[in-house]
């Protein structure tokens, strides 16, 4: 048990009485609440302030700064949307510029909102298969710098939802070059450093201010993070500043208490936990290359911890995927895109829940050989018909798709929504024209027009794909046909598309007025 563990139950067991916060007074009603409330406490004496740590609270933060090779690590109880606002506000002056990636997390946007920041973007590659965004390279980095001299910080993702990894300390030089910070979203990766057979951490390789979400990928409970520091170009008394700003001044103990373990249960375990999870891993990677159908993503330095899978066949597209994993073998993925679905695994999986995943793909890819195969005879059948005279009756692949399926037909492909015959977008976000900054686009009266209506207007608010929650398009730029059709089409199969209202069967954007 952690030192504030330790500390929170010897607290929770003795007779002092609570004539303080929280209203509970450590006596919830089931058992497993009345456990939590032992250790549910607010800012009494002997347990420290995060926004003022001088005991408990900052040996365990430089506890975690040594785990991880950082100057200085700071606990964010908000998660690493509060870290993200911060690092943005603390190294871009208001009304200042930023070079930013385009598929950023929309925090990285609120702070650009709230700062009222000037946004150059990165508009890195996207796989040529799976059609998911690449992480930036160095030489975008270069190119964007030399284009946009003004911006006061770099920020990019890495690695990225689908695991793929930058070449952080070349991005980390070119921005250091021009004595600028680089923040790295890197909410995926609280994993990484812990073990060489994973990409590094950008801890480790030259950026100034790291966020990793420990509740993605580490043992610990949803809304927990870290924000790591390095170097001199940080102002590290205004970063505490926002983070005081940006996070409740109430921050949960039993959350602080939880990221203390799960950073040192995993540094003092890692031999054991990475190793069990490299046994399982390649177990299952082995057993999946007999797939002939499904192709998974994996690139040079990605993390294995994400499994992006694609029927290359175009059969299934990946929502279709995610359906049939969710409601025939009770197996919840991460998310599901146009053409593909990412399951997550970390050192918390066991190794049934690696064998139950491999069992299911390749039963996937069984179903889909003999689907396509029966097809095939079927429309040698209709077509010898046709050709003999008879009326058959049309290609079931020139069917409209289907929409609004359910739960128990989900198993089963919508003939129209086949790759070959439908439209399925990608998480391309393509370059796009503003006419008036974030801010007051968000800000100026708006109306709703149906999405087949809105060419050539204003956004007045983010459309997202969610997840992974990177826009589509911002607040300020205009609605183009290829936007708008990558919109209908992720609606018409299926996909959460926050952004958008939808009437009956219309669908209906915001635009500024």
């Amino acid at each position: 048990m952690s030192e504030l563990f330790e500390k929170l139950s010897a607290y929770g067991a003795a007779d002092y009485y609570p004539y303080h916060m929280p209203g509970h007074k450590r006596r919830l009603k089931t058992d497993t609440m009345r456990e939590l409330a032992q250790i549910d406490i607010t800012e009494i004496d002997g347990f420290d302030n995060l926004h003022d740590a001088q005991g408990i609270l900052k040996r365990i933060q430089e506890e975690a700064a040594a785990a991880y090779g950082a100057e200085e690590s700071f606990f964010l109880v908000n998660g690493s949307t509060a870290g993200i606002l911060s690092a943005i506000s603390t190294a871009v002056s208001p009304g200042g510029k930023i070079l930013m990636v385009r598929g950023a997390h929309k925090s990285a946007y609120h702070a650009a909102y709230l700062r009222d920041l000037q946004i150059a973007y990165l508009w890195p590659g996207v796989h040529p298969l799976f059609g998911c965004n690449l992480p930036a390279t160095a030489k975008e980095v270069e190119e964007a710098l030399q284009q946009t001299p003004d911006v006061q910080a770099v920020f990019i993702v890495s690695p990225t939802y689908e695991g793929l990894a930058a070449d952080v300390k070349s991005i980390a030089e070119a921005a250091h070059k021009r004595n600028i910070p680089l923040i790295v979203d890197e909410a995926h990766g609280a994993h990484l450093g812990f073990d060489g057979r994973w990409p590094e951490s950008s801890v480790k390789q030259g950026a100034d201010l790291v966020i990793q979400s420990l509740h993605k990928t580490l043992p610990a409970p949803t809304q927990t993070a870290i924000l790591h520091v390095n170097g001199k170009l940080v102002d590290r008394c205004r970063l505490r500043r926002f983070l005081g700003i940006y996070q409740t001044s109430s921050p949960s103990y039993i959350f602080m208490a939880a990221m203390e373990d799960a950073i040192a249960t995993t540094s003092a375990n890692r031999e054991k936990l990475f190793g069990d999870f490299w046994e399982y891993w390649k177990g299952m990677t082995e057993s999946l290359s007999a797939c002939r159908n499904l192709i998974f993503l994996k690139e040079e330095n990605s993390d294995p911890g994400k499994l992006a899978v694609m029927d290359k066949t175009g059969f299934l597209h990946g929502e279709q995927l995610y359906e049939m994993l969710l409601h025939k073998y009770h197996l919840q993925p991460e998310m599901a895109a146009g053409r593909y679905v990412l399951a997550m695994f970390t050192v918390g999986d066991t190794k049934e829940g690696y064998e139950r995943l491999t069992k299911a793909l390749l039963e996937i890819d069984e179903y889909i050989t003999a689907e396509r195969k029966q097809r095939t005879q079927e429309k040698l059948m209709e077509s010898n018909d046709l050709s003999a005279g008879a009326h058959g009756t049309a290609d079931a692949a020139t069917q409209p798709t289907e929409r609004g399926r359910t739960a128990a037909t989900a198993t089963q492909p919508a003939e129209g929504n086949r790759m070959a015959d439908a439209v399925t977008p990608v998480c391309i976000q393509k370059k796009t024209q503003a006419v008036t900054g974030i801010g007051r686009a968000w800000d100026t009266p708006k109306e709703w027009v149906l999405l087949k209506d809105a060419e050539g207007k204003t956004a007045g608010e983010y459309v997202n794909l969610y997840p992974p929650g990177s826009p589509i398009i911002v607040p300020g730029e205009i609605f183009t046909k290829d936007i708008l059709t990558e919109i209908a089409a992720y609606r018409q199969q299926g996909f959460h598309v926050q952004g958008v209202k939808e009437i009956e069967d219309d669908i209906y954007v915001s635009t500024i007025v």
